[in-house]
């Protein structure tokens, strides 16, 4: 039986052939530098590029590197969650391949995973080689999330972050197949804490989440943990109703003193059907939202297709994520408990 890691990362790869040789190195600098066992989980999200050769290169020649390679391209989320069902560390860090998230900061999230911290998510001191418009419009939807949720989603973060065994071991039961997984750490709750980074500039390759993708990522995000857009139907209704009923009276008042020819015509009744008309397609696709994401939930299909694996341990493969169970089977396969994280925590080892 091989030695359980202390560490776990987890990185999402969807065409990153460029950036891949630069991430390792980093990654081992960072990592070595901590002097506790680890391994790299890279999850092949169906690249095409060569990432996938490339990323079995390393698997064979570190060992340290494991390679899980989907049998097609599922989606960022989807991979984040892979990683997670087969790390078997009693710390995960998620961190993206692109370089935009320096792996030079991972010592410092465990730092304060050492201290008792459960989660230790980075945050966005800033955002270099963005776009005006970028940097504008995420201040705006970290800021929106925060204030139309049930929950405390810390602001300016991403994925970057670490978490311990027992958050990943709740994160593992949860399998909603449109995820948030920073909203989804948040929820889970333990004693979270932010560290301050830059984040870097994308020197090769190109956004993975462009206009389209994170128009739908930011709905994945209102609709899984907010119901708000529902609510605010009810008022919206309510002002148009008491708004109608004002205007009603404004024009039949007017008619009565100066006469039907002053408001004749159609022109009105018109613009107010259109008016009305847009808002109820507008709350028929808020309804339709979530309606979708129940029909999703009900059909209950696998989240991935794991077409092969690269490098892991034979106890690893063969107790993957399945199905949802009240223990995962690999951290049953180390009999581990949470004192054996305190333990391992505040030794390093």
């Amino acid at each position: 039986m091989s030695e359980r890691p202390t560490y776990s990362i987890i990185a999402p790869v969807y065409n990153e052939v460029g950036n891949l040789p630069r991430f390792y190195r980093e990654v081992v600098a960072a990592l070595d530098s901590v002097g506790d066992s680890w391994e790299l989980l890279i999850v092949n999200d169906g690249s095409s590029d060569g990432s996938y050769e490339l990323m079995t290169d390393l698997a064979h020649k570190d060992n340290r590197v494991r390679v899980i390679s989907f049998a097609r391209n599922f989606g960022h989320q989807i991979a984040v969650t892979a990683g997670v069902d087969y790390a078997c560390g009693r710390a995960i860090v998620l961190i993206d391949a692109d370089l935009q998230d320096p792996p030079a900061v991972i010592p410092r999230l465990i730092a304060k995973w050492k201290e008792g911290y459960d989660v230790v998510y980075a945050v966005r001191a800033a955002r270099r080689g963005e776009s005006l418009l970028k940097r504008i419009s995420a201040k705006l939807f970290y800021r929106l999330i925060h204030r139309i949720t049930d929950i405390n989603i810390p602001v300016d973060t991403g994925d970057f972050r670490l978490m311990d065994e027992r958050v990943a071991r709740v994160l593992r039961q949860m399998r909603e197949h449109h995820r948030f997984i920073r909203g989804m750490t948040s929820w889970v709750g333990f004693k979270q804490t932010g560290v301050n980074y830059v984040r870097e500039q994308r020197t090769w390759g190109e956004t993975k989440y462009p206009l389209r993708k994170m128009i739908a990522f930011a709905l994945d995000a209102v609709t899984s943990f907010s119901f708000f857009p529902l609510q605010i139907m009810i008022y919206t209704s309510l002002t148009l109703a008491a708004l109608s009923l004002l205007v009603g009276l404004v024009i039949s008042a007017l008619r009565l003193a100066l006469g039907e020819e002053f408001f004749g015509g159609q022109a009105t009744t018109i613009v107010l059907l259109l008016l009305l008309s847009s808002f109820q397609l507008f709350f028929l696709f808020i309804i339709g939202q979530y309606v979708a994401r129940s029909y999703d939930e009900a059909r209950d299909r696998p989240l991935y297709v794991v077409a092969s694996t690269i490098g892991l341990p034979a106890a690893q493969a063969a107790n993957r994520r399945i199905a949802v169970d009240a223990k995962p089977k690999s951290e049953a396969n180390w009999q581990t408990t949470d004192s054996d994280s305190e333990d391992a925590r505040h030794a390093g080892t």
